[in-house]
């Protein structure tokens, strides 16, 4: 009992430090399953929720935001049951310090990343080596996560060092929280370009592809899922099992994830 409410008590504390960045983290009762996402995921991790709930699962609740941000609120005490990072370093950074179950840890899911544009827009790029993506931003931002702390943009980061194209754009960067964040600045028009996931392109029809981003431009992007050491959800394993499973795949794939063996 002690240790539930130490707990508690750091959640407490975590909570009060989230709304001061203004992270919202979706209470979840005691039945429910709390699992806690990377932005890019909500698309298809909701819909893969809604079969698990269909087929007879209990209760889910999923909270979305940067892996850095979930990862830090683990750490603070969070009562989530499973992690799902959008890089393997934020779940490293757990297992280093005793948070997720030892044995529970595999790779999830796969990405790709790619440069949007307003689905209006009329700007062609192809992407290569050297590529003018600053003449292309046209005296506009160009939109990605905080590529010191987010995922997608420390990918971004890496294929635009890369291809040359970095140094030129790195101070007309405009830095979100999250992927989805960055992906919204393309949409509403206020960023002319943006560096996302391949997912989140797939996922909202109000942007558009102007080209992908080579694979070997940038490390694999590797989607791992562990369960939270301090959980004790009886449906934390089985929930893993379904994501894993052919079902699931089918799911992730609509969403432009491809699951990994």
């Amino acid at each position: 009992m002690a240790g539930c409410l130490g707990r508690g008590r750091r959640w407490l504390v975590s909570v009060l430090c989230g709304l001061s960045l203004g992270l919202a983290v979706a209470p979840a009762t005691a039945q429910e399953l709390l699992v806690f996402a990377a932005a890019s995921l909500q698309d298809a991790l909701d819909a893969v929720i809604a079969e698990y709930q269909a087929e007879g699962g209990g209760e889910v609740s999923a909270s979305y935001a940067s892996s850095a941000a979930l990862a830090r609120q683990i750490e603070q005490g969070a009562p989530a049951d499973i992690f799902i990072s959008a890089n393997p370093q934020w779940m490293d950074y757990l297992e280093e310090h005793g948070l997720i179950r030892e044995g529970s840890r595999a790779d999830l899911l796969d990405n790709g990343l790619v440069l949007v544009a307003p689905r209006d827009s009329g700007t062609t790029v192809e992407i290569a080596p050297g590529f003018d993506l600053l003449g292309a931003l046209d005296g506009g931002l160009l939109a990605m996560g905080d590529p010191d702390h987010v995922p997608a943009g420390i990918y971004g980061r890496a294929a635009l060092e890369s291809l040359a194209a970095w140094d030129a754009v790195a101070p007309h960067v405009a830095r979100a929280d999250n992927v989805r964040a960055a992906l919204a600045l393309v949409a509403r028009g206020e960023a002319p370009l943006g560096v996302v996931y391949s997912s989140d392109a797939a996922a909202d029809d109000t942007v558009k592809v102007i080209d992908d981003f080579p694979q070997e431009s940038f490390p694999e992007i590797v989607y791992p899922i562990a369960i939270i050491a301090d959980s004790e959800h009886a449906e934390a394993a089985a929930l893993v099992e379904i994501l894993q499973s052919e079902t699931a795949a089918a799911i992730f794939a609509r969403f432009g994830f491809t699951l990994l063996e």
